[in-house]
This record gives C-alpha cells, sequence and structure tokens, in this order.
C-alpha cells in the first residue's frame, strides 16, 4: 500500500483547513488591495507634483542630506520611548498603589504633563532650566546652572520620554486593571505576594492590551520627534527647512521630508501588526 503523502496539514481537522485557506485569501486579497491602492495614492501624488510645479531633481539631488536625519530621529525616539516605557510602569504602579503618597504623586504626574502642551515642554526642558539653576545659585548652590544647561538632544529626549511617559501611565493602568480579580486571587491561594501575582500573573496577561497602544505611541512619537528641530537638532525636519529656506525651495523639502516620516510609519505600523499578531495567537477564534 502507498503511505499518505506528508503535507502541512496532517493532522489537522478539516474545518480548520477550510478556516485557514479562507484566511489566507483574505490576507492575499488584503494585500493586492492594499498594493494598488498605494500605487494609486502614489500616482496621485506624483502628478500632483507636476501640476504644481514640484522640482524633481532639486529633491533628489537633496534626497541623501534630508535622509541622513533618520539616525537622529531614530535615536531622540528610542531614548525617549525607553524613558517613557520606565516612567509608565512606576507611574500606573503609583497609581494602582494604595499608598497615598505614591499615588498622589503619580497623580499629579499625569495631571500636569497632560494638561500643558508638549511644546512648552521642549522649551521648559530647553530654555527654563537653566533660568532655574541661575536662581538656585542665587541661594548658594554652586554650578546648578552649568548642571541644568541641557544640549539640545538630550533635553529633546527627557521632554518626549516625560510627555509621553504620562500617556503611558494611563495606558498600563488600563491594562493592568483588565485583567480578572480573580487571577489574583488564584496566584495569592498558590502563596504569591502582590509583587510576585504582578510580576509573574497580572503583567504578563496584561502585556497582550498594553503592547498594541504602546506601540501606537511610538509610531507617533517618531512624528513628534521632529519638535527636537526647534532646538537645533539636524533631524529630518531641521535639514528639510533649513534647505528649502536657503534655496526658496520649501515645498520640495518639506513634501520629501514628509514622504521619509510616511515610509517610516509604514514599516512601523507592518512591525506592530506582526507583534500584534504573535501576542494574540492564543486568543485567536475559528469563525
Amino acid at each position: 500500500m502507498n503511505e499518505p503523502k506528508d503535507n502541512a496539514f496532517n493532522g489537522i481537522p478539516p474545518e480548520a483547513i477550510a478556516v485557514m485557506q479562507k484566511n489566507a485569501a483574505k490576507q492575499k486579497r488584503f494585500r493586492v488591495s492594499l498594493t494598488i491602492a498605494l500605487g494609486c495614492l502614489v500616482g496621485l501624488m506624483f502628478g500632483g507634483g507636476i501640476v504644481l510645479g514640484l522640482n524633481f531633481a532639486f529633491m533628489g539631488k537633496w534626497f541623501g542630506f534630508i535622509i541622513q536625519g533618520i539616525g537622529y530621529t531614530l535615536l531622540v525616539s528610542i531614548s525617549a520611548i525607553t524613558l517613557a516605557c520606565v516612567l509608565a510602569i512606576l507611574g500606573a504602579l503609583g497609581r494602582l498603589s494604595r499608598n497615598p503618597i505614591a499615588n498622589g504623586i503619580a497623580t499629579m504626574y499625569v495631571s500636569l504633563i497632560r494638561g500643558t502642551p508638549l511644546l512648552v515642554q521642549v522649551y521648559m526642558w530647553y530654555l527654563a532650566l537653566p533660568q532655574i539653576g541661575r536662581a538656585l545659585e542665587e541661594y548658594g548652590i554652586s554650578g546648578a546652572q552649568s548642571f541644568l544647561t541641557l544640549p539640545a538632544i538630550p533635553a529633546g529626549i527627557l521632554a518626549l520620554g516625560v510627555c509621553y511617559g504620562a500617556y503611558m501611565t494611563e495606558t498600563l493602568r488600563a491594562g493592568i486593571q483588565s485583567i480578572k480579580i480573580g487571577q489574583t486571587e488564584a496566584a495569592k491561594a498558590l502563596g504569591m505576594t502582590d509583587r510576585q501575582a504582578m510580576r509573574r500573573v497580572i503583567f504578563p496577561q496584561a502585556l497582550r492590551v498594553i503592547i498594541p497602544p504602546v506601540s501606537n505611541e511610538f509610531i507617533v512619537m517618531v512624528k513628534d520627534s521632529s519638535l527636537v528641530s526647534l532646538m537645533g537638532v539636524w533631524e529630518i525636519s531641521y535639514r528639510a527647512i533649513k534647505i528649502g529656506r536657503r534655496y526658496f525651495s520649501s515645498l520640495e523639502m518639506l513634501v520629501m521630508a514628509a514622504l521619509i516620516y510616511w515610509v517610516m510609519c509604514i514599516i512601523l505600523q507592518t512591525i506592530q501588526e506582526k507583534i500584534e499578531r504573535h501576542m494574540a495567537r492564543g486568543e485567536r477564534r475559528v469563525s
């Protein structure tokens, strides 16, 4: 007798195979539709550029110079999101704490940062801190002004990290509170302390809820990192504005900068979707 041939569907019920094939067909149609839509959009943008009289040769000449700013953009964004994650974890634990001091500090931090514009916070870190240092020196604290005078990149990282940390605090708090109380009770029944239950039971489950909005915050932060151009950091926006003003070609340079940010966001969104699919593998429903 001939033995059945091995294939990828051995041991899988026919109903599940049908669902898998149906989902694969849907994904293929979606990719084709997305490719066509992007192609049409790029064509319309190119046609619009011709109508507006964009100098494509000029854009090509300075493309290499503008794209070199990606390094500064990613440096500021990655450093800031790392700081924001640390602050968000501390803030979320403070907001959930029964300690009135910890809860009050965390609540004040979230309220203050969320209630003030990001641009004001950027200027506070870069321009106002030296003035605070000078005032402290008048009270006898030597070296305060030089210590609080931050270079542009560290000031931008602190401004973005502290700002997004406040928003992500509420995201983490909501994610932790989304886990049913029975999980905590079961962990305590096994002899775990509150800290062990949070680290081993609650937080790993909350990650599935937390990661998508945190990833979205990082994508938004990549765009908001353009605010550090106001402090003279040679990232994408600063380079585009500088060349545009020098040659009176701001439209070409700003369009190029916008396209670079768009491509970066598409790449980051693709990574985010893969992470979400990986985290949601255990919760997929067969429909």
